[in-house]
């Protein structure tokens, strides 16, 4: 054959191969339903669940009429939709539901009714992105919903403005082409935060480690330069003394590591104060959101860093330390503080995980527990019992209890209090590693995302539960 055959060759099967992943993306997504989801109760309260962690940036629920106790089947399955790659969870306004992930090459913004997971449109765009460490080359961050618009930031640093209705794109920004922003060690991970002076992003560009955009057409209103770089924390509103800030908790990859809090004003980015508080380890990050209780922050992270419960000055200007403990390292997920009490999981590792409960007054510690129970996989064509656990899990408080996704998909329904946690329910959801993203709940039904392939399906997904009760 000669040579240049042989190229032309090769270049049309390149082209043949690109075209083929294209049209892939494009696909409308595979989406079974299953069954009707429970009429909501009259008396029931709601809410839509606009951002990471939800309305409240806390992962805290206020719904009302939810079901804890399930059947042996568990909570209903109302839908499924097949989803790529990534780690985002949906947001949901109305009947909109809004999700991001990966397909092939291409970063894909989807739009279903979130009761019945009809499919309404999706976007679909070019992205290169490749971890580092082999985890999920789609999106870490969830979508925004303001109104008739929603926000996406990918993991390659391209932000988008959307029409909520069809998904026109209204405007867009290159974030790190545009600040040349150096890739971190996984990416871009920290969720835009929408306020009433604009939409922040922990940027982590030298000259721009947090920006403000105009959120009509996506204009620079005010940027903040700072040695620490971005996190994959995302922004967290706060009132303290008083005072509407914004706070950063700042770390990813420095040589030497460092980061912290940061403290400042959303109206033109300048920052009051800063607390120091990343793991000397240099390949580690500040991931999980500050935790705003009254007027002190509470803070954790992992690899030997642990959480420390932060007070303010009057003027903001000064921050230290109420006490501060080793043994509160919350690898990624956010603790939810409840009457007095913050609770979450300690531990960098799957079999070292715990779920504690410390007191917020002094940092005692009240307990720590592993949850353990007993389960059935199927593995070489048998069955096998093995000794589980929520691992690395997240929680979401839904009035005065808890409901538990554990990192291996096990759905948990938790009475927690400073005498320990009770388990309600429990169901296996699925079994597939890397659950880590927290489950969404809006007007009753539950959203769970699995990230991996699971022993059952090849494909993960995006599942809608029905939790609504009388």
């Amino acid at each position: 054959m000669r040579p240049l055959l042989k190229i032309t060759l090769v270049t049309i099967s390149i082209l043949a191969l690109s075209s083929a992943l294209a049209q892939e993306a494009t696909k409308k997504p595979t989406i079974k339903l299953f069954k009707k989801a429970s009429p909501l109760s009259k008396n029931a309260k709601t809410h839509n669940w606009t951002s990471f962690l939800g309305p409240t940036h806390n992962a805290v629920s206020t719904e009302s009429k939810i079901l804890f106790q399930w059947p042996k089947e568990g909570p209903g399955l109302v839908w499924r939709m097949e989803k790529g790659n990534g780690y985002s969870s949906p947001a949901i306004s109305g009947e909109h539901l809004v999700y991001f992930h990966r397909v092939n090459n291409s970063e894909v913004v989807v739009c279903l009714n979130p009761e019945t997971g009809a499919f309404r449109w999706q976007l679909p765009y070019p992205t290169t992105y490749k971890d580092r460490f082999g985890y999920s080359n789609g999106p870490r961050t969830s979508p925004v919903i303001e109104g008739d618009r929603v926000f996406t930031f990918g993991a390659q640093g391209k932000l988008k403005a959307l029409e909520l209705r069809t998904g026109k794109v209204l405007w867009a920004r290159d974030l790190h082409k545009e600040f040349k922003v150096k890739t971190g060690f996984f990416g871009v991970a920290a969720t835009p935060l929408v306020t009433e002076n604009g939409l922040i992003i922990n940027l982590g560009a030298p000259k721009a480690n947090m920006v403000c955009l105009d959120k009509s057409n996506g204009k620079t209103k005010w940027s903040t330069g700072d040695k620490w770089g971005a996190s994959y924390a995302s922004p967290v509103p706060a009132t303290l003394h008083g005072k509407k800030r914004l706070l950063i908790f700042a770390g990813g990859e420095s040589t030497p590591p460092h980061g912290g809090l940061i403290c400042l004003d959303p109206k033109n980015g300048q920052i009051d104060s800063r607390f120091s508080w990343r793991s000397k380890s240099t390949e580690s990050v500040n991931a999980a959101n500050p935790i705003v209780i009254g007027n002190k922050v509470f803070i954790t992270a992992s690899y030997k860093t642990g959480g420390a419960l932060l007070s303010f000055s009057e003027d903001l200007k000064i921050i230290k330390a109420d006490w501060t403990t080793k043994n509160f390292g919350a690898h990624f997920n956010t603790p939810v503080h409840h009457k007095g009490y913050l609770y979450g999981f300690d531990g960098r590792h799957i079999r070292t995980s715990e779920l504690v409960c410390f007191r917020v007054t002094d940092g005692k510690e009240m307990w720590r527990e592993t949850l353990t129970w007993k389960d059935t996989i199927t593995r070489n064509g048998g069955t096998q019992e093995i000794e589980m656990n929520p691992a690395r899990g997240t929680l979401l408080k839904v009035g005065e209890r808890f409901l538990c996704l554990g990192e291996f998909g096990h759905l948990i329904s938790l009475d927690l209090s400073d005498k320990g946690p009770k388990v309600i329910s429990r169901k296996k959801l699925f079994f597939a590693p890397e659950t880590w993203s927290v489950p969404v709940l809006s007007r009753g039904l539950l959203y769970v995302s699995q990230h991996s392939q699971s022993r059952d399906s090849k494909t993960p997904a995006l599942y809608c539960y029905d939790l609504r009760g009388k």
